[in-house]
C-alpha cells in the first residue's frame, strides 16, 4: 500500500528526511510576545533571511480511512513525497513515536466561550495529565484582546494546572499584542506568537492544541501568517471548535488544521468536549 503525502500536510508519527532545495522567508513583521508573557521583543523592521537547505523533514500520521485509527508498522516504501507534482527522494526514514513531545495549549478567553471556559479548563487539566509523560514540556497561553503567556515550557503540571485555572473571560479591551486594531479576539495572533517566540527555539515533536470558535478580529497577521509559522517550525495545530451558542468559524479552522497536519473537532457540549480531547490525545 502506497500513501501520497502533501508537502505542507504534516503530522508526528513518521519522520521523512527529505533531500531538496528550499527558500524559507522569515517574518517580514518581527514578533513581540507581551512583557506579561515574558517574551522578548525583536529589532522591528527586520530584514527577511533567506536560508538554502538541502535536508527538512516532514512528521505524518497514517489513519485508516474507515476507522481512524492509526496504522502502525509501516515502512519508507509505503511513502511518496511530492512536491509540486514533482517527486522528491526521501533520503531518511525512522518513527517517532516514543519522542517527547513540546505542547502548546491556548485558550480563547473572548467573551463567545462565557459559558464554556470553566468545563475547558476541567477537560484541559485532565488531558494534560493524561498526555504529558516523562521528559514531555507544555506551555498554556490565552487570548482574546490579548496573548497572555500563564506558564511557559515546563513538565511542572500543577504549575500548568495553575495556569489553566486562571484563565478568564476577558473585560475590557486593550491593544493586541502586535499593535492590532481594533482589539478583539487575536487567533491569528497567538498561534503565530506561540510557534515564532516559543516553538520555533524547540526540536522534536510539537503540537498546539487550541480550544477557540476561530473567529479572529483585532489581528495584525493573517492566517497565512499563522499558518507559515506553524509550518516553519514543523509544529501540528489541532482546533477544538468550540460552537455551543455562537456558531463558529469552522472554515477557518480547518484551513489551518488541515494545512499543519493537524484536526479540527466541532465541540458543542461537555461530553464532545472530553471525546475531542479523546481524539487528539491518540
Amino acid at each position: 500500500m502506497t500513501r501520497i503525502l502533501s508537502f505542507v500536510r504534516m503530522t508526528r508519527t513518521v519522520s521523512l528526511g527529505l533531500m531538496m532545495g528550499a527558500v524559507l522567508p522569515a517574518a517580514t513583521l518581527a514578533p513581540a510576545w507581551p512583557s506579561a508573557a515574558g517574551g522578548q521583543a525583536a529589532t522591528a523592521g527586520q530584514q527577511p533571511i533567506r536560508v538554502q537547505v538541502n535536508l527538512v523533514n516532514l512528521f505524518a500520521t497514517v489513519r485508516d480511512k474507515k476507522t481512524k485509527k492509526i496504522l502502525a508498522g509501516l515502512e519508507q516504501g509505503d511513502f511518496k513525497v511530492s512536491e509540486d507534482n514533482a517527486a522528491q527522494e526521501i533520503s531518511a526514514f525512522s518513527r517517532e513515536t516514543n519522542l517527547p513531545i513540546t505542547l502548546g495549549l491556548l485558550i480563547d478567553t473572548s467573551g463567545s466561550v462565557r459559558d464554556t471556559l470553566g468545563a475547558e479548563q476541567d477537560a484541559a487539566i485532565r488531558f494534560l495529565a493524561r498526555v504529558l509523560r516523562k521528559g514531555d514540556l507544555a506551555m498554556v497561553v490565552s487570548f482574546d484582546s490579548d496573548a497572555d503567556l500563564l506558564a511557559g515550557f515546563t513538565e511542572d503540571r500543577e504549575i500548568l494546572e495553575r495556569a489553566i485555572r486562571r484563565t478568564r473571560v476577558a473585560g475590557a479591551s486593550a491593544p493586541g499584542p502586535l499593535g492590532g486594531s481594533p482589539p478583539g479576539t487575536v487567533f491569528y495572533d497567538a498561534i503565530y506568537l506561540a510557534c515564532q517566540d516559543k516553538l520555533a527555539e524547540e526540536a522534536g515533536r510539537k503540537a498546539l492544541v487550541i480550544l477557540t470558535d476561530a473567529d479572529d478580529s483585532g489581528s495584525r497577521m493573517r492566517a497565512q501568517d499563522a499558518i507559515e509559522a506553524a509550518q516553519r517550525t514543523d509544529t501540528v495545530v489541532h482546533v477544538l471548535l468550540i460552537s455551543s451558542g455562537y456558531g463558529g468559524n469552522e472554515g477557518a479552522a480547518k484551513k489551518l488544521t488541515d494545512e499543519t497536519g493537524g484536526r479540527t473537532i466541532v465541540v458543542r457540549n461537555e461530553k464532545n468536549l472530553e471525546q475531542a480531547f479523546d481524539q487528539i490525545s491518540e
